[in-house]
């Protein structure tokens, strides 16, 4: 017979082993409750979920996020005051919706006109390695005074330049043509000569059946595809210079941020962070994909953006750069900042990466439209 003391050292060796045994599965789970602006039907809803499986596999699972689809607690476009006031925990959005409150706001999503020629990655390194995330912050916590905390997720660009009712030669072509357009690209759009009709993407297609536009633009690819353009128009042109470097982004309320521990803090950047090239590489399979099915499927001719139109609009952008600049100083702050981080890093890849599109037109010659 063992002495009783040996029995109690035995007996903490063996609830210790328990414990450890047990390990995450005693662990307290939290949970995130967060919403999208976009429905569960869009891709773009897709890298939400990506990103919370990837937030729970990280943590083992004490750390899950209710990834809500746009509409289920509160309207799509009111996601950022809902995490402002802790209706929500979260959102996964897009910075171009909050231009109402300030137009600095799209600046973070890449903004129209190119980013002055920085691609996705680039844009990464604008925000980690050139101010651009501290200004972020900044800009909803001390200019617009908003409890929320944001880190870019959603890299949802190239976008194409639009559908349209008839062949776009030139930007005389499109003056008077009701289109869907949102944000300050519309603004752009209706200096050109467009009339802009602004609408969520779930009523393109009904408006357009009406006959109250004529022409649509909303992301490009399978996006388009799934919302059915093809079934409506026939001519899709891309590239576009209005969102082709365009990032989404998750919002936190601050309050509910700063209850997280240092570990899951890490965990959520981690898996943005991975959602942000794995789901783009996906992404553009899928596009790819999408655009031969438009072509052999349903009859859609895609054709090239006329290069004056592209020009015209990025003239556009920089005259309401300028006039926003201004006047609003903050605006002029962040767009400077990128400017300074594109000057150093873009004249540097345009003599030392290698030319992409000379070696893709050798092995795959373009067709003739």
């Amino acid at each position: 017979m063992l002495p009783l003391k040996a029995k109690c050292v035995l007996s903490g060796l063996a609830l210790g082993a328990a414990v450890a045994l047990s390990g995450p599965a005693t662990a307290q789970t939290r949970t995130l409750n967060m919403q999208a602006t976009w429905p569960a039907s869009l891709t773009l809803y897709e890298n939400f979920t990506y990103w919370a499986e990837r937030v729970d596999k990280l943590s083992a699972g004490t750390l899950k996020i209710n990834a809500m689809p746009a509409g289920q607690v509160v309207p799509a476009f009111e996601v950022l005051d809902a995490t402002h006031k802790k209706v929500l925990d979260g959102a996964h959005a897009w910075g171009g919706y909050w231009t109402g409150k300030d137009k600095t706001a799209v600046l973070f999503t890449g903004g129209p006109g190119g980013t002055f020629g920085m691609d996705f990655t680039d844009f990464m390194g604008w925000m980690y390695f050139g101010g651009g995330w501290e200004l972020y912050q900044e800009f909803f916590q001390k200019h617009l005074k908003l409890n929320v905390v944001a880190y870019s997720v959603l890299p949802s660009g190239p976008q194409a330049f639009g559908w349209f009712n008839k062949p776009i030669t030139s930007v005389a072509d499109m003056k008077g043509m009701k289109c869907r357009q949102t944000g300050i690209a519309g603004e752009v759009w209706k200096a050109l000569g467009f009339t802009v009709v602004n609408m969520p993407g779930g009523e393109i297609i009904p408006s357009a059946q009406r006959g109250v536009i004529d022409c649509a633009e909303w992301v490009g690819g399978v996006e388009d595809l799934r919302l059915g353009f093809h079934n409506v128009w026939k001519f899709h042109y891309s590239p576009g210079v209005h969102e082709n470097t365009t990032v989404g982004e998750l919002l936190f309320n601050k309050d509910v941020w700063e209850t997280l521990k240092p570990q899951e803090h890490e965990w959520i950047k981690s898996a943005a962070n991975e959602a942000y090239v794995i789901w783009h590489a996906k992404w553009q399979r899928q596009n790819a994909d999408a655009l031969k099915e438009l072509q052999e499927k349903h009859g859609v001719q895609i054709l090239q953006t006329p290069r004056d139109i592209l020009l015209e609009f990025i003239k556009g952008w920089d005259k309401i750069a300028e006039e926003e600049s201004a006047k609003n100083p903050f605006f002029k702050k962040v767009l400077e900042s990128q400017k300074a981080y594109a000057s150093i890093v873009v004249p540097y890849k345009r003599f030392y990466f290698p030319p992409y599109s000379f070696m893709a037109n050798y092995y795959f010659p373009p067709k003739a439209n």
